[in-house]
């Protein structure tokens, strides 16, 4: 198995069979035909169901296709970085919710002035959901509200966010878990690490003693607790996009309430466009990275 048959092969895939793909390559069909058998016997197996004029993918092809793509992507990512061409095409970039409404609109319209190539595309999420997305490369990169785990993914601490317990303006001071008992817990769905944070911080077995409102945005939190439904944490940052909102703000220990945002990235798949965009929040005013 060599490069070009790994290009050959998604070609045919991508065009749907092995005359289009030819014409897209300047290749005659049985070059294109000859390469193709050519990687099958190299790998042992049949990577298409070949049906009159029709080809369609093997199981085996569909397990080759992803790692074809991953190869290829990654020679254009290393033929991009070493000559410097500028990034361009897509740019799959996720992010907290609230750090896409507290952190990100002067830094995307910055990106966005610098490289008018690139196609962003923006998806939230919680934390977990992010982490998942970026595993099934389906992300390039993402703005987490902890570093992962393992050896899987590379990061940078980006903004320093400091985490506020909030109520309702006339709720009394918290000062403690005990202090909130029989109110209900308002925060985004399973998967958020600002949700953990908090049931950290209530004690071991917490959910058998508080009810959870699920709630997909901060808008919708923040409304609630000042209507009085309940807590919630929350990036302080966050209520600073919202100097309307009257709240309560109940501080936690500080071990628990500093949180590092960190953008996240794959090891070894940097791209043209992650590297672009280190390259502009490394460049941003101190206090614009710190909460």
């Amino acid at each position: 198995m060599n490069f070009a048959d790994l290009e050959v092969f998604k070609s045919v895939v991508d065009e749907g069979g092995v005359i289009r793909a030819a014409s897209k390559l300047h290749r005659v069909p049985s070059a294109v035909t000859t390469r193709i058998k050519q990687l099958e016997a190299s790998m042992g197996v049949k990577l298409f169901h070949r049906d009159k004029q029709r080809l369609h993918l093997s199981p085996a092809g569909e397990l080759l296709l992803g790692y074809a793509e991953r190869l290829i992507q990654l020679s254009e990512e290393a033929r991009d970085v070493v000559s410097g061409t500028a990034p361009r095409g897509a740019f799959k970039l996720g992010a907290l919710e609230s750090t896409t409404a507290s952190r990100l609109p002067p830094i995307l319209a910055g990106f966005h002035a610098r490289y008018p190539d690139v196609r962003l595309e923006l998806s939230t999420g919680t934390n977990d959901s992010l982490l998942g997305l970026l595993a099934e490369r389906k992300l390039d990169a993402a703005f987490m509200a902890e570093p992962p785990g393992g050896q899987s993914f590379e990061h940078i601490p980006v903004f320093q966010e400091r985490l506020t317990l909030i109520s309702s303006a006339d709720h009394r001071p918290i000062t403690r878990p005990r202090d909130v008992e029989g109110l209900s817990l308002i925060a985004f769905p399973e998967g958020c690490a600002y949700r953990r944070v908090l049931l950290r911080w209530l004690g071991a077995n917490s959910l058998a003693r508080f009810r959870v409102l699920d709630l997909p945005s901060y808008h919708a939190i923040v409304a609630c607790v000042t209507a009085g439904a309940g807590i919630a944490l929350v990036p302080e940052s966050v209520l600073d996009a919202m100097p309307q909102v009257k709240v309560r703000l109940n501080p936690i220990p500080k071990a628990q309430s500093q949180i590092t945002t960190p953008l996240v990235w794959r090891r070894g798949e940097i791209s043209t466009s992650v590297l672009a965009l280190r390259t502009l929040l490394a460049s941003l005013p101190k206090q614009r990275q710190a909460a």
